[in-house]
């Protein structure tokens, strides 16, 4: 299945669904968007999400509904539980079959926290609004104001859909194979650390900021860009390769975009948030 889905074809599909549902009958598809703003330094999107939205797209809290915070020592975002999801799911309308689409005003740094639970989960076909709300608007499509509340959903998650490695994992893969730390250069040097406790990264990580998969106008690169961006830090197809950042939020973008690339990687989701914590884990300082 495809990982990005193209503004137009978005508010094409969009519009034959409701041209579909006016008339009384059922479209080819089946199209959930879901709204995912959120940022360390405005972590509650609803705001911007009341302003204007997609139409008929339903909002995500990130914090709320793509984490659970009752779960101890697994970093700042911790997964939620199967049960605690399935029910994040159906809140948001999903159905067994239907095509989600995942967007934010982040270039889907946060968005891809929700693209890759949702696969984890075993939804099938989960795309990002490529340049997301950003090329929506630039192309003057419509957006709404107010709030959507659907109908339940039926989806049920079956976690096991993708890749994941705990800290250990990650510390060995470090050595042995690709560690990629999606956070921004100055925190990956330790030169910054706005809200972890300890500044730095995990030894032998090398430094791939998931703004750096994007172009001015917030885009994935194209893959071949991507391929060899990623063949440089080591990251090939057939390598063990595994993404982490502060919280497992942008490390998610990282494999998204090395998915693009054709590399495989798994996501460490207690990523730096965890690791900093624990004081028997080394901390490295400066450039890899």
């Amino acid at each position: 299945m495809p990982i990005l889905i193209q503004h137009d074809e978005l508010f094409d599909r969009l519009t034959a669904e409701r041209f579909a549902a006016d008339r009384g009958t059922t479209a080819a598809t089946r199209t959930v968007v879901l709204d995912v703003r959120w940022s360390l330094a405005e972590p509650d999107g609803t705001a911007a999400y009341w302003d204007g939205h997609i139409p008929g797209a339903v909002y995500v809290d990130l914090d709320r509904q793509l984490a659970d915070h009752d779960v101890a020592g697994e970093g700042r975002h911790p997964l939620p539980s199967e049960a605690a999801f399935t029910e994040a799911m159906r809140s948001w309308g999903i159905r067994e079959g239907d095509t989600v689409v995942v967007t934010d005003d982040l270039g889907n740094q946060s968005a891809a926290r929700a693209w890759w639970l949702l696969r984890h989960a075993g939804v099938a076909d989960v795309r990002m609004l490529d340049g997301a709300l950003a090329a929506w608007r630039a192309a003057g499509h419509p957006l709404d104001t107010g709030w959507v509340s659907p109908e339940p959903g039926d989806a049920t998650a079956r976690f096991g859909g993708m890749p994941v490695v705990d800290a250990d994992a990650a510390a060995e893969l470090a050595d042995g194979g690709v560690l990629l730390d999606a956070r921004a250069g100055e925190r990956f040097r330790g030169e910054v650390e706005p809200i972890d406790p300890r500044a730095g990264h995990i030894p032998g990580a090398q430094s791939s900021p998931s703004a750096a998969s994007l172009d001015q106008a917030g885009r994935f690169l194209p893959a071949e860009v991507l391929r060899e961006r990623f063949a440089a830090l080591g990251a090939e197809p057939g390598v063990a390769v595994a993404a982490y950042c502060g919280s497992g939020v942008t490390g998610a973008h990282l494999v998204a975009a090395l998915e693009i690339a054709g590399v495989d990687a798994a996501l460490y989701p207690g990523s730096w948030s965890q690791w900093s914590r624990d004081e028997a884990r080394p901390v490295a300082t400066g450039p890899a």
